[in-house]
């Protein structure tokens, strides 16, 4: 299905969504694993603990992120395919980024564990069908569909991908 496909109302998840072109979510998948192995680890790496403002992630910070957010919406995914109508409750972004342990990891590990992280992501989806992606569940007092979750979790990685790009790259030239 593409984004298209389904109509949803999100009131905060469309900042993600709508970065996604109108393509099938496989494709979208499939894409979003492309640009992470197209990231520039080096230049990753070369910055080290450096933050573009203070209190803001490192970069192993955002993208051990990336993997803790994307395991909760595919768990929020399954439960909704499923038809568990039980509402879900929100989770502290900050409180998991503060105990994820990432700062003691080498970057390429925490990279690993993200391409790891998708591909796992990627399966579920692919067991989904139609049905089961237009199935609706109930968090932060929103509905929506299995499919937006897909969406997401792709609009997610784009949008913290332009940060590390306009953000963090640029402190290697400062």
């Amino acid at each position: 299905m593409k984004k298209s496909d389904v109509s949803w109302n999100p009131t905060y998840f469309d900042t993600y969504i709508n970065k996604v072109a109108d393509i099938e979510l496989s494709e979208a998948f499939a894409q979003s694993l492309v640009d992470l192995n197209q990231l520039d680890v080096s230049a990753l790496r070369a910055l080290g603990d450096q933050v573009y403002a203070p209190g803001k992630w490192t970069v192993r910070d955002l993208i051990q992120h990336l993997s803790d957010c994307e395991r909760v919406f595919a768990y929020r995914a399954l439960r909704f395919a499923r038809n568990d109508k039980t509402a879900l409750p929100g989770f502290d972004e900050n409180l998991y980024a503060e105990y994820s342990g990432a700062n003691t990891r080498p970057l390429e590990q925490v990279l690993e564990e993200l391409k790891l992280v998708r591909k796992s992501t990627t399966a579920l989806f692919d067991t989904f069908d139609d049905a089961a992606l237009r199935r609706t569940g109930v968090m932060f007092n929103s509905e929506l569909p299995v499919l937006a979750f897909g969406y997401t979790i792709v609009g997610h990685q784009i949008h913290h991908f332009g940060i590390l790009k306009e953000r963090y790259l640029p402190l290697l030239n400062a």
